[in-house]
């Protein structure tokens, strides 16, 4: 089963999952926080808000088998917040509301931004090829450049790159090594087209990894402090950043976090994940990354012509990506959402395009990496039950 069929697969399965979970027993401690949207403060729920009683559910008897802490953020017609578990469990300190984590993959979605930021100001064409901006980049293998646009909707055909391991044991053994986001794209190249450009549609990293390249190439600039100057100061999301350099810790109040190696759980909290970068290497908070999503899908971060391409699926077969965003239907909602997953940590952020929900959350999960759909279904989908 391959990628795009395994996405359409667990969203058809989704509500029977929600039933499945909503079956647990309220216990345990968790510290929910109910607002409603028109009257204030209240314990009572908003008609057409988030399901409360599911999202409770869902944070209690925190810690269990495979989450350690959960923090949830929900916005929009009556809004929601939810911390349970704990930051330590050789402590069993209780989980911390304002913790910074790894982001993973939900960095591309700052990296896009910056992209249309360059778009919009007339420093780089979306339907150019990326060889405009990156010269030698490809070798005579490719037949076709693959454009900016591209690489943004991942149609690029690229071959993914060198990396430090296909599985959560494999790479915990590379995690103190530095692959640099250079090599992993001179290995990618080094493989010849895995399609023509365009052709289709396959989520990987390789596409923003290019695009980190192409951000410091046009602006003479780190991509770290392009995201900082452009999308973190702007917006006031002082608790993100990205690691100085190859630093395997996460700074400031954080959980550990745990995967399971060799049959144990481990703490997997320090681990190097440069070779991530533009693709997955932001630490950030609920609240930061919810101050994001809120600015973008205002239009605040990119002007609403191009935000309306980034909210549009490629007329390719199967897509279910704009760029960077995925689009899902959820109880015929449409529903504009992206994760990150890296081993121990998992983080969601999703909206309505008219901003009536969102949501944002941090998950510190044995699971987070190898399937984070349950997760999803338990964290985030019951926001859009109603």
């Amino acid at each position: 089963m391959n990628a795009r069929t395994r996405t359409r697969t667990r969203i058809a399965v989704a509500s029977a999952l929600l039933a499945s979970l909503a079956l647990g027993p309220l216990a345990g401690a968790a510290a929910a926080h109910p607002v409603a949207a028109a009257t204030g403060a209240g314990s009572a729920p908003v008609a057409d808000g988030p399901d409360t009683a599911a999202l409770e559910k869902a944070l209690a008897g925190l810690p269990d088998g495979d989450v350690s802490a959960a923090l949830v953020r929900v916005g929009g017609k009556g809004t929601w917040t939810g911390t349970a578990g704990v930051r330590d469990l050789r402590t069993g300190a209780p989980a911390l509301e304002n913790a910074r984590f790894r982001a993973g993959s939900t960095t591309k979605t700052v990296t896009a931004a910056i992209v249309l930021q360059l778009v919009a100001e007339g420093r780089v064409e979306l339907d150019a090829p990326v060889t405009r901006y990156l010269p030698g980049l490809l070798l005579a293998s490719f037949a076709e450049s693959p454009t900016v646009r591209h690489l943004l909707t991942y149609t690029s055909g690229l071959q993914p790159g060198a990396s430090l391991g296909a599985t959560t044991e494999e790479m915990y053994v590379n995690r103190f090594r530095t692959l640099t986001p250079e090599r992993v794209v001179a290995t990618a190249v080094a493989k010849g087209p895995a399609s023509d450009p365009g052709e289709r549609q396959v989520y990987q990293n390789i596409d923003y990894t290019v695009l980190g390249l192409l951000i410091e190439k046009v602006t003479g600039d780190r991509y770290e402090h392009q995201a900082d100057v452009r999308i973190f100061r702007p917006l006031g999301m002082r608790h993100t950043g990205f690691p100085a350099g190859a630093d395997p810790r996460v700074r400031g109040p954080h959980h550990r976090a745990y995967a399971d190696i060799g049959g144990r759980t481990t703490d997997v909290t320090e681990w190097n994940m440069s070779d991530r970068w533009a693709a997955g290497n932001m630490i950030s908070t609920t609240a930061d990354l919810e101050r994001f999503l809120m600015a973008l899908f205002r239009g605040r971060v990119v002007p609403r012509p191009l935000l309306d391409q980034m909210l549009t699926v490629p007329d390719v077969d199967g897509a279910t990506y704009g760029m960077a965003w995925e689009r899902y239907v959820h109880n015929g909602r449409e529903i504009w959402g992206k994760t990150g997953s890296r081993p121990g940590y998992h983080t969601v952020l999703a909206a309505t395009r008219d901003l009536s929900r969102t949501v944002v959350y941090s998950v510190n999960a044995r699971s987070a990496r190898e399937d984070g759909f349950p997760l999803v279904a338990r964290f985030a989908l019951p926001a859009f039950n109603r």
